[in-house]
Protein backbone atom coordinates (compact mmCIF):
# COMPACT_ATOMS: atom_id res chain seq x y z
CA UNK A 1 0.00 0.00 0.00
CA UNK A 2 1.33 3.40 -1.26
CA UNK A 3 2.12 6.21 1.60
CA UNK A 4 -0.96 8.39 0.31
CA UNK A 5 -3.67 4.93 0.17
CA UNK A 6 -2.28 4.35 3.97
CA UNK A 7 -2.93 7.64 4.71
CA UNK A 8 -6.32 7.54 3.51
CA UNK A 9 -7.11 4.81 4.90
CA UNK A 10 -6.15 6.13 8.59
CA UNK A 11 -8.14 9.13 7.52
CA UNK A 12 -11.39 7.66 6.49
CA UNK A 13 -11.10 5.58 10.30
CA UNK A 14 -10.66 8.87 11.59
CA UNK A 15 -13.39 10.68 9.92
CA UNK A 16 -15.86 7.91 10.78
CA UNK A 17 -14.84 7.93 14.89
CA UNK A 18 -14.86 11.82 14.83
CA UNK A 19 -18.16 11.75 13.78
CA UNK A 20 -19.13 9.77 16.50
CA UNK A 21 -17.60 12.14 19.63
CA UNK A 22 -17.24 12.16 22.30
CA UNK A 23 -17.24 8.36 23.05
CA UNK A 24 -14.41 8.37 20.36
CA UNK A 25 -12.30 10.73 20.79
CA UNK A 26 -9.44 8.20 22.53
CA UNK A 27 -8.97 7.14 19.15
CA UNK A 28 -9.19 10.30 17.60
CA UNK A 29 -6.28 11.58 19.10
CA UNK A 30 -4.68 8.23 18.54
CA UNK A 31 -5.55 8.06 14.69
CA UNK A 32 -3.99 11.19 14.31
CA UNK A 33 -0.82 10.52 15.98
CA UNK A 34 -0.74 8.27 13.43
CA UNK A 35 -1.48 10.73 10.96
CA UNK A 36 0.75 13.34 11.61
CA UNK A 37 3.86 10.48 11.26
CA UNK A 38 2.26 9.41 7.75
CA UNK A 39 1.87 13.04 6.63
CA UNK A 40 5.53 13.99 7.57
CA UNK A 41 6.29 11.20 4.58
CA UNK A 42 5.11 13.55 2.06
CA UNK A 43 5.28 17.10 1.38
CA UNK A 44 1.66 17.79 2.89
CA UNK A 45 2.21 21.32 3.44
CA UNK A 46 2.64 23.29 -0.25
CA UNK A 47 5.51 25.47 -0.50
CA UNK A 48 7.02 27.13 -3.51
CA UNK A 49 10.41 24.87 -3.85
CA UNK A 50 8.44 21.31 -2.87
CA UNK A 51 5.21 20.20 -5.25
CA UNK A 52 2.47 17.90 -4.38
CA UNK A 53 -0.38 16.00 -6.09
CA UNK A 54 -3.83 17.68 -5.56
CA UNK A 55 -4.60 14.63 -4.18
CA UNK A 56 -2.03 14.55 -1.38
CA UNK A 57 -2.81 18.44 -0.59
CA UNK A 58 -6.49 17.45 -0.61
CA UNK A 59 -6.19 14.29 1.56
CA UNK A 60 -3.83 16.51 4.07
CA UNK A 61 -6.00 19.19 4.47
CA UNK A 62 -8.78 16.83 5.16
CA UNK A 63 -6.88 16.10 7.81
CA UNK A 64 -6.23 18.92 9.10
CA UNK A 65 -9.87 20.17 9.32
CA UNK A 66 -10.58 17.43 11.55
CA UNK A 67 -7.57 18.36 13.80
CA UNK A 68 -8.51 21.61 14.03
CA UNK A 69 -12.16 20.14 15.11
CA UNK A 70 -10.33 17.14 17.39
CA UNK A 71 -8.49 20.50 19.26
CA UNK A 72 -11.28 22.53 20.34
CA UNK A 73 -13.48 18.91 21.36
CA UNK A 74 -10.34 18.41 23.71
CA UNK A 75 -9.97 22.02 25.03
CA UNK A 76 -6.42 22.23 23.24
CA UNK A 77 -5.86 25.81 22.44
CA UNK A 78 -2.09 25.05 21.79
CA UNK A 79 -2.64 22.39 19.19
CA UNK A 80 -5.70 24.43 17.39
CA UNK A 81 -3.48 27.28 16.60
CA UNK A 82 -0.56 24.88 15.22
CA UNK A 83 -3.68 22.90 13.18
CA UNK A 84 -4.77 26.43 12.09
CA UNK A 85 -1.29 27.64 10.35
CA UNK A 86 -0.97 24.65 8.84
CA UNK A 87 -4.29 24.55 7.99
CA UNK A 88 -4.50 28.52 6.11
CA UNK A 89 -1.98 27.51 3.59
CA UNK A 90 -4.60 25.33 1.65
CA UNK A 91 -7.58 27.89 1.42
CA UNK A 92 -5.18 30.62 -0.36
CA UNK A 93 -3.95 29.00 -3.86
CA UNK A 94 -2.22 26.76 -1.98
CA UNK A 95 0.18 29.07 -1.02
CA UNK A 96 1.80 29.91 2.22
CA UNK A 97 0.48 33.37 3.17
CA UNK A 98 2.10 36.06 5.35
CA UNK A 99 -0.17 37.24 8.36
CA UNK A 100 -3.28 38.90 8.27
CA UNK A 101 -6.15 39.70 10.13
CA UNK A 102 -8.40 36.35 9.27
CA UNK A 103 -11.46 38.64 7.80
CA UNK A 104 -9.09 40.30 6.07
CA UNK A 105 -8.86 37.01 4.08
CA UNK A 106 -11.91 37.04 3.19
CA UNK A 107 -14.21 38.73 0.17
CA UNK A 108 -16.85 41.38 1.22
CA UNK A 109 -20.18 39.11 -0.50
CA UNK A 110 -18.59 36.20 2.50
CA UNK A 111 -18.05 38.77 4.80
CA UNK A 112 -21.51 40.02 4.82
CA UNK A 113 -23.37 36.81 3.92
CA UNK A 114 -21.66 34.27 5.23
CA UNK A 115 -24.06 32.78 8.82
CA UNK A 116 -20.96 31.58 9.95
CA UNK A 117 -19.17 35.04 10.63
CA UNK A 118 -21.82 37.43 10.75
CA UNK A 119 -22.22 36.66 14.47
CA UNK A 120 -18.62 37.25 15.00
CA UNK A 121 -19.02 40.61 13.75
CA UNK A 122 -21.90 41.47 16.03
CA UNK A 123 -19.72 40.34 18.51
CA UNK A 124 -16.89 42.49 18.03
CA UNK A 125 -19.29 45.52 17.89
CA UNK A 126 -20.84 44.54 21.19
CA UNK A 127 -17.26 44.73 22.70
CA UNK A 128 -16.83 47.93 21.19
CA UNK A 129 -19.55 49.34 22.64
CA UNK A 130 -19.46 47.81 26.25
CA UNK A 131 -22.87 45.58 25.03
CA UNK A 132 -22.23 42.36 27.44
CA UNK A 133 -25.81 41.57 28.09
CA UNK A 134 -25.68 40.93 24.16
CA UNK A 135 -22.78 38.72 24.19
CA UNK A 136 -23.92 36.67 27.16
CA UNK A 137 -26.74 36.16 24.82
CA UNK A 138 -24.86 35.14 21.64
CA UNK A 139 -23.99 32.08 23.04
CA UNK A 140 -27.29 30.35 22.83
CA UNK A 141 -27.67 31.63 18.69
CA UNK A 142 -24.27 30.63 17.75
CA UNK A 143 -24.29 29.37 14.15
CA UNK A 144 -21.96 25.89 15.19
CA UNK A 145 -20.93 23.82 18.14
CA UNK A 146 -17.66 24.45 17.69
CA UNK A 147 -18.06 27.89 18.56
CA UNK A 148 -19.19 27.02 21.87
CA UNK A 149 -15.45 26.06 23.89
CA UNK A 150 -14.21 29.67 22.62
CA UNK A 151 -17.84 31.36 23.34
CA UNK A 152 -17.13 30.13 26.90
CA UNK A 153 -13.49 31.22 26.98
CA UNK A 154 -14.98 35.01 26.14
CA UNK A 155 -18.05 35.01 28.17
CA UNK A 156 -15.13 34.12 30.87
CA UNK A 157 -13.20 37.00 30.44
CA UNK A 158 -16.63 39.03 30.13
CA UNK A 159 -17.49 38.34 33.33
CA UNK A 160 -14.50 38.85 35.08
CA UNK A 161 -14.14 42.41 33.43
CA UNK A 162 -17.69 43.06 34.86
CA UNK A 163 -16.51 41.90 38.14
CA UNK A 164 -13.46 44.04 38.14
CA UNK A 165 -15.52 47.23 37.21
CA UNK A 166 -18.28 46.13 39.77
CA UNK A 167 -15.02 45.95 42.72
CA UNK A 168 -13.98 49.68 41.61
CA UNK A 169 -17.32 51.07 40.81
CA UNK A 170 -19.15 50.46 44.33
CA UNK A 171 -18.55 50.48 47.64
CA UNK A 172 -21.06 47.65 48.25
CA UNK A 173 -23.88 45.77 45.39
CA UNK A 174 -26.55 43.28 46.67
CA UNK A 175 -26.03 39.60 45.82
CA UNK A 176 -29.07 39.82 43.51
CA UNK A 177 -27.84 43.10 41.38
CA UNK A 178 -24.67 41.55 41.10
CA UNK A 179 -25.34 38.26 39.55
CA UNK A 180 -27.81 40.47 37.31
CA UNK A 181 -24.87 42.07 35.81
CA UNK A 182 -22.52 39.10 36.06
CA UNK A 183 -25.39 37.21 34.01
CA UNK A 184 -25.36 34.42 36.05
CA UNK A 185 -28.76 32.52 36.81
CA UNK A 186 -28.70 31.31 40.43
CA UNK A 187 -27.19 32.44 43.59
CA UNK A 188 -25.03 29.22 43.76
CA UNK A 189 -23.31 30.82 40.57
CA UNK A 190 -23.00 34.12 42.11
CA UNK A 191 -21.68 32.63 45.53
CA UNK A 192 -19.36 30.36 43.25
CA UNK A 193 -18.23 33.06 41.86
CA UNK A 194 -18.00 35.58 44.43
CA UNK A 195 -15.52 32.71 46.22
CA UNK A 196 -13.50 33.00 43.21
CA UNK A 197 -12.89 36.36 43.33
CA UNK A 198 -12.55 36.87 47.25
CA UNK A 199 -15.44 38.92 47.67
CA UNK A 200 -17.06 38.47 51.50
CA UNK A 201 -21.15 38.31 51.24
CA UNK A 202 -22.16 39.93 54.40
CA UNK A 203 -25.41 38.64 56.56
CA UNK A 204 -27.69 41.01 54.96
CA UNK A 205 -26.65 39.53 51.39
CA UNK A 206 -24.36 42.70 50.34
CA UNK A 207 -20.60 42.27 48.70
CA UNK A 208 -18.76 45.13 50.31
CA UNK A 209 -15.63 46.46 48.29
CA UNK A 210 -14.62 49.30 50.54
CA UNK A 211 -11.81 47.30 51.84
CA UNK A 212 -10.40 46.16 48.62
CA UNK A 213 -9.05 49.97 47.75
CA UNK A 214 -10.19 53.00 48.77
CA UNK A 215 -8.67 54.12 45.50
CA UNK A 216 -9.76 51.50 43.19
CA UNK A 217 -12.87 53.03 42.12
CA UNK A 218 -11.14 55.48 39.10
CA UNK A 219 -10.75 54.88 35.20
CA UNK A 220 -9.06 52.03 33.97
CA UNK A 221 -5.76 53.26 32.83
CA UNK A 222 -4.90 53.17 28.87
CA UNK A 223 -2.32 50.56 28.86
CA UNK A 224 -5.06 48.58 30.71
CA UNK A 225 -7.85 48.98 28.22
CA UNK A 226 -5.17 48.33 25.06
CA UNK A 227 -4.35 44.99 26.62
CA UNK A 228 -8.28 43.99 27.40
CA UNK A 229 -9.23 44.94 23.65
CA UNK A 230 -6.16 42.87 21.87
CA UNK A 231 -7.12 40.10 24.22
CA UNK A 232 -10.59 40.16 23.34
CA UNK A 233 -9.25 40.72 19.43
CA UNK A 234 -7.33 37.43 19.72
CA UNK A 235 -10.53 35.26 20.92
CA UNK A 236 -12.69 36.84 18.22
CA UNK A 237 -9.76 35.45 15.79
CA UNK A 238 -10.01 32.15 17.04
CA UNK A 239 -13.29 31.89 16.61
CA UNK A 240 -13.16 33.08 12.85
Amino acid sequence: MSGCACIETIYKELKTDFNKKPQNLKKCGQSLDKLKIALTKLAFLPTKDVKSSKSEMILARDVLEIAVEYSVATKDIPAFERYMSQLKCYYYDYKVSEFHTELELLSADIIHTNEYIGPILALEQYIMEGRYNKIFQAKSSAPSEIYNYFMDILLSTVRDEIGACIEKAYDKISMLEAAKRLNLKTSEEMKTYGKKRNWILDANGFYNFVDKSTKAKEILPSVELAEQAIFYARELEMIV
